[in-house]
């Protein structure tokens, strides 16, 4: 029996090892993106993202903790605005900040994670016109910190993120065609 239990523990040992070695192989960074037509000019969609106040009108992320603690700061729209967060398991805790509004194509956010997980990464939003529509492209990119690298292993972050991003473009779309 304490044979049994010896190679049980070998073998468990073994697969834990094996994990943590293949987590160590994955890429160092990540990047997350998705992409829709809206019909609207830039400026309009510009504008709805520009404004961190708006954001409860389009973000999935509003949606997930409808009570969360919200608390803006800098600027009020554009390079220096600033919106903290604090919610439930859903959303964590997190600060966002506008760090290049280049108004109608492009907005860089400094997203940094508290909790659950601490991380920072850039999101990034760009809007290229196409005839009548806007192309609009929601990204997310940073560093892959070895525990993320091994929770990548078991979770796809890409579907993860991707499907709010997909959620968030919809409700965006949404309110800029109207």
């Amino acid at each position: 029996m304490l044979r049994i239990v010896a190679y049980a523990a070998a073998a468990i040992a073994i697969v834990v090892a094996g994990i943590l070695l293949y987590g160590a192989t994955r890429p160092d960074t990540f990047r997350v993106q998705r992409t829709v037509n809206i019909k609207a000019p830039p400026d309009r969609i510009f504008a709805l993202i520009d404004d961190l106040h708006g954001w409860a009108a389009w973000s999935p992320y509003e949606k997930k903790d409808p009570a969360m603690k919200r608390t803006f700061s800098g600027a009020s729209t554009g390079k220096g605005a600033v919106y903290e967060w604090d919610g439930d398991k859903n959303v964590g805790k997190g600060r966002m900040e506008i760090i290049e509004s280049a108004r109608p194509t492009k907005i860089l956010i400094k997203l940094d994670f508290i909790e659950p997980f601490e991380g920072h990464n850039t999101a990034e939003f760009t809007m290229e016109p196409k005839g009548d529509n806007t192309v609009v492209t929601w990204a997310m990119y940073g560093p892959s910190a070895y525990m993320m690298k091994v929770m990548g292993i078991f979770m796809n972050m890409d579907t993860m993120i991707g499907n709010d991003f997909e959620a968030g473009l919809a409700a965006l779309k949404a309110a800029a065609e109207k």
